[in-house]
């Protein structure tokens, strides 16, 4: 992805969030493709980190978008059950997410929901994050970070018409 085309995409969520009323705080920082490497560039950010998973059923017919605090540890084969997916989860392929979420791998976040014109994905949202006063997720592009209110993440999920789940998720930082 080149330098205007992550403008571009910036520039849409911006849009978005200034029509919602939503205040927020952008970073930019080399791309990032995982957690580990997120971790390792992050600055001084307030809040908390997500990380964003693209899961679909085997049959790609439900995909959902688990958006949790990195630190938590998701097991798909008991998401599923929780989310009655009788023949379980697994990860979207790249195709999927490009057509549903008009994003590439690395750049996941809950902000890709406003390119589901058809309000296919479901959202499963770890119900800790909204304990959180500040967030981070990135802009359509893995190449900068927006920093918001857990409040007004909520308020941009809402505006999407998605569904969410809110569910708990184990902390992976304790032993179990």
């Amino acid at each position: 992805m080149d330098e205007q085309d992550r403008s571009r995409r910036e520039a849409r969520i911006i849009e978005v969030l200034g029509r919602l009323g939503i205040s927020f705080e952008l970073q930019h920082h080399p791309p990032v493709f995982t957690v580990a490497e997120a971790k390792a560039l992050r600055t001084e950010l307030k809040g908390a980190h997500l990380k964003n998973l693209f899961l679909c059923d085997r049959k790609k017919r439900r995909f959902l978008m688990l958006i949790a605090l990195e630190h938590k540890a998701v097991n798909l084969k008991e998401l599923g059950k929780r989310l009655d997916v009788a023949s379980g989860l697994r990860f979207a392929n790249d195709g999927h997410l490009q057509d549903l979420l008009g994003v590439t791998p690395g750049a996941v976040s809950p902000f890709a929901l406003v390119n589901d014109d058809e309000v296919r994905v479901e959202v499963i949202l770890d119900e800790d994050i909204l304990k959180e006063d500040w967030v981070n997720a990135h802009p359509l592009h893995n190449a900068a970070t927006v920093t918001l209110t857990s409040i007004d993440l909520q308020r941009f999920l809402d505006a999407q018409g998605c569904v969410v789940h809110q569910l708990s998720f184990l902390d992976g930082r304790e032993t179990q």
